[in-house]
C-alpha cells in the first residue's frame, strides 16, 4: 500500500485536531481506554469538547491554551493508503511550525469552520488564505476542503455553497489549484457526520451525495516518488539517547536508505553509517524508500553534527550550503512593500534564518515570468520579482529546478508570511 503524507491545515479553532482525533478514533487508532482518559481529563478542566483534540495535542501547554502549537504526527490505514497525518497548528504565532509540516505533505485537508462569522474571520484576518498559499507553494496539488461544524448551521446547503464560492474563487484564482484537484466535503467532526461513512442526518443527506472524508482521501492520486534519485532527507527533528546514539527524523524525499549504508550529514559534511531504521513512528525496517517518514539511527558520527534543518544525502553528492541566494518570489495579498534592505525571516524545508533583501533585480510579468521592469525601487503586494537575499547564517539549499524540496522558500516579517517563492540560483556557497 502506498504512503500518503497528509497535512491538516486551516485557521485556529476550525476543528483540525478534533477532526484528526475523531478520525483516528473511528478507525481504531485510539483505544477506548485512551479516549476515556482524554474525556475525563478534558471535563475536569472544563474543556469537554477538546477530548478528541487531546489525542494529538498532548503537551500541557497545548491543553491549557486549547490550541495546537507543534505538528502532531499520527498514522492510519485507509483502503488505498498508509496515511501519515500531519496535524498542523492554526494559530498565527505557530505558522513557522505549520510550514515545517507543509514541506513533508503529499496532499492536504484544509479545514474551515462553517459557522456564521467564523469562516469569514479565517478568511479576512486569519490563516485560511495563508495556509492555502503555503501548501500550494510547497508543491501540494491535491486538496480536500473540509467544511466543518456544519451542525452549527443546521447542515445548510446555502451556507456550504456560499463558502464554496468564496473560498473556491481564491483557491482557483490566487493559489492556482486546478478545479479537478479540489474536493469539497461538508461534515461535523463533533457529530460524526460524513467522516468515515455517509452521513445519517437527513438535513445533510437531503442535498449532499458526494464522498465522505475517508473516501475523499482514498480518491487522491498516488504521489510520485523519486526513489531512483540520489539520497535526500531534510532533517526535521533529532533524537539523542542517553547511550550516545543519535537519530535523524524526516521524510525521505529521494533515494533509498538501508542498514549499513554510508551517508553524508550536511552541513557538517561528516560521514556516518545507518545503524537502524524506524518507519511510521515505531516500526523497525531494514530499508526505506522515497516518501517514507523515518527515524535514522546513525553511528560513527559526533552527535553535535546532526541537527534539525540539516540534510542526509549520498556520500558523493553533498548538497549546497549557502547564505547568498537568488529567489523568484511573489508577494502575498496584503503584504507591506518590500525594499532593498528589508529584514525578513527566511524559511526553507526545516531551517530558518534571519535574512536581508540585498537587491531587487527585476519585476516579472506574472503570466510569462519575463522581466517587465529592471531594478524597481520596491515591490508591492501580489507582484512577482527576482530578488537577492543574504542570510545571517548558511542553510542547506538547492535550485528549485534541481530539487523542489530544497528549493521552496517562504519569507515572513512581523509574524506574517509576506512572500512565497523558489531558489533560482545559489550565488555563493560556503566553503
Amino acid at each position: 500500500m502506498a504512503q500518503l503524507n497528509l497535512a491538516i491545515v486551516g485557521h485556529v479553532d476550525s476543528g483540525k485536531s478534533t477532526l484528526s482525533g475523531r478520525l483516528l478514533h473511528l478507525l481504531g487508532r485510539i483505544s477506548k481506554k485512551e479516549m476515556h482518559k482524554n474525556e475525563k481529563e478534558a471535563k475536569s478542566q472544563g474543556k469537554g469538547s477538546f477530548a478528541y483534540a487531546w489525542a494529538l495535542d498532548e503537551s500541557t501547554e497545548e491543553r491549557e491554551r486549547g490550541i495546537t502549537m507543534s505538528v502532531a504526527v499520527a498514522y492510519f490505514d485507509s483502503k488505498n493508503y498508509k496515511v501519515v497525518v500531519l496535524d498542523s497548528p492554526g494559530h498565527k504565532d505557530f505558522v513557522p511550525n505549520m510550514i515545517s509540516g507543509a514541506t513533508q505533505a503529499d496532499a492536504a485537508i484544509l479545514v474551515v469552520d462553517g459557522s456564521n462569522g467564523a469562516f469569514e474571520a479565517g478568511m479576512k484576518g486569519g490563516q485560511t488564505k495563508e495556509h492555502a498559499q503555503i501548501i500550494k507553494s510547497f508543491g501540494v496539488k491535491q486538496i480536500i476542503v473540509a467544511v466543518n461544524k456544519m451542525d452549527v448551521v443546521g447542515y445548510s446547503k446555502d451556507r456550504f455553497d456560499e463558502i464554496k464560492h468564496t473560498l473556491g474563487t481564491f483557491l482557483l484564482r490566487s493559489c492556482r489549484f486546478e478545479e479537478s484537484t479540489v474536493c469539497w466535503v461538508p461534515l461535523s467532526a463533533m457529530d460524526n457526520q460524513n467522516l468515515v461513512s455517509a452521513p445519517c442526518d437527513e438535513r445533510l443527506l437531503s442535498w449532499y451525495s458526494g464522498p465522505c472524508l475517508l473516501d475523499a482521501i482514498d480518491s487522491f492520486q498516488p504521489p510520485k516518488r523519486e526513489s531512483e534519485k540520489s539520497l535526500l532527507m531534510p532533517i526535521c527533528d533529532v533524537i539523542k539517547s542517553s547511550r550516545g546514539q543519535v537519530s535523524a527524523c524526516g521524510k525521505l524525499q529521494a533515494g533509498t536508505l538501508q542498514n549499513g549504508l554510508k551517508v553524508r550529514v550536511m552541513p557538517s559534511g561528516e560521514l556516518g553509517t545507518v545503524r537502524s531504521l524506524e518507519r511510521d513512528g515505531s516500526q523497525s525496517c531494514s530499508t526505506a524508500t522515497a516518501g517514507d517518514n523515518v527515524a535514522v539511527t546513525l553511528q560513527g558520527i559526533d552527535v553535535h553534527h546532526v541537527r534539525a534543518g540539516g540534510v542526509l544525502c549520498g556520500p558523493d553528492v553533498p548538497v549546497a550550503f549557502a547564505r547568498h541566494l537568488e529567489l523568484n518570489v511573489q508577494l502575498l495579498d496584503g503584504a507591506q512593500p518590500m525594499l532593498a534592505g528589508s529584514q525578513l525571516e527566511f524559511h526553507i524545508h526545516h531551517a530558518k534564518e534571519a535574512a536581508r533583501v540585498v537587491k531587487i533585480a527585476g519585476l516579472l510579468d506574472p503570466k510569462t515570468l519575463k522581466v517587465a521592469k529592471k531594478s524597481p525601487r520596491c515591490l508591492l503586494a501580489k507582484q512577482v520579482a527576482v530578488v537577492e537575499v543574504l542570510l545571517q547564517g548558511p542553510v542547506c539549499v538547492a535550485e528549485y529546478s534541481k530539487c523542489r524540496s530544497l528549493g521552496n522558500v517562504s519569507l515572513r516579517a512581523l509574524g506574517n508570511t509576506v512572500a512565497l517563492g523558489k531558489v533560482t540560483r545559489v550565488i555563493e556557497e560556503q566553503k
